[in-house]
């Protein structure tokens, strides 16, 4: 749908909400905000759109099946859901997989998805203890290779933007302070490292924390561990999964009083997403879904069945803050984190028009990337897309 303007009762901006605006958009970019002269009578919220930075698969659909298809499928749902970019995120596999699964992510971005834009990859394993392998399969876990890292960095040229390790192998400092320097973020997760092991890779370059709570050592008063780390030391950017099964609502609330505006909402979701109960594989892992719940075999959860946009109305639930607050935990704060909120995450002059038009209820009316509109519920955005 060709437009050029938006009308909107309420826009939220990075001053706030602003009441009756116009927002002009010319080569998928924003150009200019401005008050309406007329009220804007269509009682439509206008949002950035959010950014899924940690997600595996949808509707059958996986990284892992490294097909151009299977990221469309993921791009096209989430575009349904609110989402304007995503990270294609792996599993833990061997490395002939990875490897398919990276060059495809890159092959993939070379040729464009439909919906959610596709901004690179998310290395999830095989860098990972074994204490807490989650649904990593233990035969395929090892100690971060440098020369293996530097084959896929190689092979993915330049869209493999994070990965996760356990800092508490003796390369694994050694490997982050060379990540850094790549401009590679790393995060740390899947890991029995005690506090000051995770201190100290922090400051040797770690962005922060995967799925806080969940795959690390917890939190005892003499022995803090990963997660005393994830919610005390300033900076560090702490991933949480809020779909009410993972964390506790009230740990979640911790963890938003602790960590403030560097707690990112992620789905983590898996192939099970939007799909009815039954049998799913996450990788090579046969898993169980039930009532939305992914568990393997020994009864362990498997990644969600989590949308990023219910992620943030429980946010806003879980830990009693305004809905806007809670949508920016899931667009700004990660595009933030990503280091690309010059041109993502907010709604200014000058950044792409990644936006979401929600209704009074905050149930999605349409969703635009770049400038063009991706997915509507309303047959008539007349009054809203001028």
């Amino acid at each position: 749908m060709e437009f050029k303007q938006i009308c909107a009762q309420k826009v939220l901006t990075p001053v706030g909400w602003i009441d009756n605006a116009i927002i002009s958009i010319n080569n998928g970019k924003i150009i200019d905000i401005q008050p309406s002269e007329k009220p804007c009578t269509n009682q439509i919220k206008l949002l950035p759109a959010l950014i899924d930075t940690h997600i595996h698969g949808v509707m059958g659909a996986d990284t892992m099946d490294a097909t151009h298809e299977s990221l469309n499928t993921i791009s096209c749902f989430l575009a349904q859901r609110g989402v304007g970019a995503f990270l294609a995120t792996t599993v833990t596999e061997s490395y002939e997989k990875i490897e398919a699964a990276l060059i495809q992510v890159k092959n993939s971005i070379k040729k464009g998805v439909s919906g959610a834009t596709l901004l690179g990859s998310y290395l999830e394993g095989p860098f990972f203890s074994d204490i807490h392998k989650g649904a990593h399969p233990e035969e395929f876990l090892c100690a971060p290779d440098r020369a293996i890292i530097e084959k896929w960095l190689s092979l993915a040229e330049g869209t493999l933007k994070c990965i996760a390790l356990a800092p508490e192998y003796p390369n694994a400092l050694s490997i982050i302070k060379w990540l850094n320097e790549q401009k590679i973020r790393v995060m740390l997760g899947h890991t029995n490292a005690d506090y000051q092991t995770i201190k100290d890779a922090i400051l040797a370059g770690a962005s922060g924390v995967v799925h806080c709570y969940n795959g690390m050592s917890g939190l005892h008063h003499r022995q803090p561990g990963v997660v005393g780390a994830a919610l005390s030391i300033d900076n560090c950017q702490t991933e949480i999964i809020a779909d009410g099964h993972h964390v506790h609502p009230a740990a979640i609330k911790i963890a938003h009083k602790c960590c403030g505006k560097n707690l990112l909402l992620i789905t983590d979701a898996m192939q099970a997403t939007g799909m009815p109960n039954g049998d799913y594989y996450l990788g090579k892992l046969l898993v169980h879904m039930q009532d939305d719940v992914v568990r393997t075999d020994n009864g362990g959860l498997a990644g969600s069945t989590l949308t990023l946009e219910r992620a943030v109305t429980n946010f806003a639930d879980y830990t009693n803050i305004p809905f806007e607050q809670a949508w920016l935990h899931g667009s700004y704060y990660p595009a933030k984190a990503l280091g690309i909120d010059d041109t993502l995450g907010s709604i200014a002059p000058n950044k792409l028009a990644n936006l979401v038009l929600l209704n009074d209820d905050n149930q999605i009316v349409a969703t635009i990337i770049n400038g063009n509109v991706i997915y509507q519920t309303s047959d008539d955005l007349s009054n809203i897309l001028i």
